[in-house]
């Protein structure tokens, strides 16, 4: 059982809570998030929403995404997240079912809104009960794995756009996401629902971690590079496959296939980063990470058509998700007292920097400028990330946070 003695928990208890967060994250951010970056082409192409329209109910979407780490920052203990987390997946249902309900603006918007709010709050409350369960049993870093469920929730997304994308249409493409959704929503939920996370007792004098200051001389260097990676990422990850029906011809592979190379290259990234994490330390890997990432978004702006598009679906999906992972670790290892509640404002930066994005998008689009071009805002974003990551203290233990 998940919830017998730390010294004594099985292998399979350990890894079938991390299938279980992973299946969460797989439902949320697949299912729910990034399903739209597929489907926004077709939408398109269907009458739907214009590509200025898609940008805007994506940045409702990214909005929510943001009040919804910021109320993971208010309710941030593990009762609330016992009721929060339960709360949150029926939202993610509701709301993607109203998609298949209505082509109206508004009503489209105010979906995205709520859905958003549902995957902020499940972004960070999941990983951070899972972490703190692991960290009590001496194994942290497989908290890693369950990031690969970000990956196999793109994957799964582009095959069900893509297989079903000449027999339905407009609002119908959005049901095969409701109905997977369901089963994997309802077993991955009662199954977090079992751990057992003791509340942290206080020593005497110390500060309670609600009370204790989220931003210090250590912490605000890895918030404004996390700042820089939400901004840098989004723009791919939402018009990557617009982008490509803009420079491709009508029968090219990339069309779907840029958003299926990414998924590949994200159920990939939690390995990779979490080996590389484990070998030189979590911090020069993020470092590293930034690079690499960085290199994906420029490919895409100075090599324009199948070559840039192809090396920026590689480098960015194999990145974006160990950038996640390795901050979220190195600020619980630079402030261990903060739990869920560093997480979460982590989660509020990178949320509010994403919601930026589509909105810069839109306004660049608007003012005559072209998607190719947009894409260089990532750049910039990315690159101020990276400066930023030097500045960031290496924590304990060598930048590890297995302990």
């Amino acid at each position: 059982m998940p919830n017998s003695h730390p010294s004594c928990t099985p292998p399979r208890d350990l890894y079938l809570v991390v299938v279980a967060g992973a299946i969460l994250l797989l439902v949320t951010h697949g299912l729910g998030r990034f399903i739209y970056t597929p489907l926004l082409p077709y939408l398109v192409d269907d009458g739907q929403i214009t590509a200025g329209q898609g940008a805007a109910v994506a940045t409702w979407n990214y909005l929510g995404y943001l009040l919804g780490a910021l109320l993971a920052i208010r309710w941030h203990t593990i009762s609330h997240i016992r009721m929060l987390l339960p709360a949150s997946l029926a939202v993610h249902l509701l709301t993607t079912l109203a998609m298949t309900q209505t082509d109206h603006l508004g009503a489209m918007s105010t979906a995205r809104l709520f859905n958003g709010i549902a995957n902020g709050v499940v972004f960070v409350q999941a990983p951070a009960l899972i972490l703190e369960w692991l960290v009590l049993r001496n194994r942290a870093t497989l908290s890693g794995h369950l990031y690969i469920g970000v990956g196999l929730g793109l994957l799964v997304s582009s095959g069900l756009v893509s297989s079903s994308a000449h027999w339905l249409e407009g609002t119908e493409r959005w049901w095969p996401a409701v109905v997977l959704s369901i089963p994997l929503a309802w077993w991955a939920t009662a199954r977090l629902l079992r751990l057992g996370v003791p509340v942290r007792a206080q020593s005497d004098g110390e500060t309670p971690p609600g009370k204790s200051p989220l931003f210090d001389r250590a912490s605000v260097p890895l918030f404004l590079s996390y700042a820089g990676a939400g901004l840098g990422y989004i723009l791919p990850m939402t018009f990557l496959p617009l982008l490509a029906k803009d420079q491709l011809p009508a029968d090219h592979w990339l069309l779907d296939g840029a958003w299926f190379l990414a998924a590949v290259a994200t159920i990939l990234s939690p390995s990779i980063w979490n080996y590389l994490g484990a070998k030189i330390g979590d911090l020069p890997a993020l470092r590293m990470n930034f690079v690499v990432q960085l290199a994906g978004v420029l490919a895409a702006v100075i090599l324009p058509g199948a070559l840039g598009l192809a090396v920026c679906a590689a480098l960015v999906g194999s990145t974006f998700v160990g950038t996640v992972m390795l901050t979220q670790r190195i600020g619980r290892a630079l402030h261990p007292h903060q739990g869920p509640r560093l997480s979460a404002a982590m989660v509020s930066v990178y949320g509010f920097t994403q919601m930026a994005g589509p909105w810069l998008t839109k306004q660049w689009l608007e003012a005559g400028g072209t998607l190719t071009t947009a894409f260089g805002i990532g750049v910039v974003a990315l690159a101020l990330g990276a400066v930023f990551a030097f500045f960031v203290p290496l924590p304990g233990g060598a930048g590890r946070t297995d302990r």
